[in-house]
C-alpha cells in the first residue's frame, strides 16, 4: 500500500498509531509531504529520532520541506535507485528515505514526481531565536531545470505530483496567519508550481506546508489526515 500524509516536524506519534492501526509492513510505503523534521537539528537528537523510527513497520518516503536540511547536504547520505528514480538514504536507516527532486517515481503503477521546497514565514524568528534555518529551502534554477526535463522525458505527463507547497492559485489563504505580513513572504516556488500545474497533464496533486487537510479539484492539502494514494 502507498499512503500520504501531512507536515510531521519531528512528531510522529501519529504515525506510529497509523502504522498499528493498520498492520503496515515495511513493503508498505508512507509518504511525507515535506517538513519531516528528520534532519533539522543535525545533531544527535536527529540519530535518536531516526533509531526511534527504524523501528516502524512501514517505508517512510519524504518529500523535501522547509524545515530540514536536503540530504545532499549531509555526509551520510548516500544515493539508490528505488521505485525507479533515485532516492537518498543512509545505510543505518534503510527504512527512511528521502525523494530526490524532479524524480519520478512508480508507485504500484502509478508515476510520481517529487518536487520539494517552500519558504519558511518563520525564517526571520527562527534566526532570531537560534534555531535552524536553512539557505536550501527552496528550490534552486537547477533543481528547476531538473524538474523541467524530468517532465519533458515523460510529455509533461505524470499520475501524481509529491510536493511540499501548492501552486499558488491553490493556495489555502483562509490558513494564512495573521502575524504574518504576506508582503514578505517569496512565493517564488508557488508561482513556479504554478507554470508547472498550468502545463502538465496528472490525475492528482499532494502537497502538505499548510496546516490543513483541504481538497480542491484534483489538488490535495494534507497536514494530520491519511490517504492512500488513489
Amino acid at each position: 500500500m502507498i499512503y500520504l500524509t501531512g507536515d510531521t516536524h519531528r512528531d510522529f506519534d501519529r504515525v506510529f498509531d497509523f502504522c498499528a492501526d493498520n498492520d503496515t509492513t515495511p513493503d508498505d510505503v508512507l509518504i511525507i509531504l515535506g517538513d519531516a523534521g528528520i534532519n533539522f537539528f543535525l545533531d544527535e537528537r536527529d540519530y535518536k529520532l531516526k533509531k526511534q523510527l527504524s523501528t516502524l513497520e512501514v517505508t517512510l518516503l519524504c518529500i523535501h520541506g522547509n524545515h530540514e536540511e536536503r540530504p545532499f547536504m549531509i555526509d551520510s547520505y548516500i544515493e539508490k535507485e528505488w521505485h525507479g528514480g533515485v532516492v537518498f538514504y543512509e545505510e543505518e536507516f534503510p527504512n527512511l528515505l528521502f525523494a530526490k527532486d524532479g524524480e519520478i517515481y512508480d508507485l504500484e503503477g502509478r508515476s510520481a514526481i517529487a518536487i520539494g521546497g517552500a519558504y519558511s514565514v518563520d525564517k526571520f524568528y527562527r534566526l532570531q531565536n537560534h534555531l535552524p534555518w536553512f539557505p536550501t529551502e527552496q528550490p534552486t534554477d537547477e533543481i528547476m531545470d531538473d524538474v523541467e526535463r524530468a517532465l519533458d522525458k515523460v510529455n509533461w505527463r505524470v499520475d501524481a505530483v509529491l510536493s511540499h507547497t501548492t501552486p499558488l492559485k491553490y493556495e489555502p489563504t483562509e490558513e494564512f496567519l495573521d502575524s504574518i505580513d504576506q508582503s514578505t513572504v517569496d512565493s517564488s516556488t508557488e508561482e513556479w508550481l504554478d507554470v508547472i500545474e498550468n502545463r502538465l497533464s496528472y490525475e492528482r496533486w499532494y502537497c502538505g506546508h499548510f496546516h490543513c487537510d483541504k481538497k480542491d479539484g484534483r489538488i490535495t492539502i494534507l497536514y494530520e489526515d491519511f490517504e492512500e494514494l488513489f
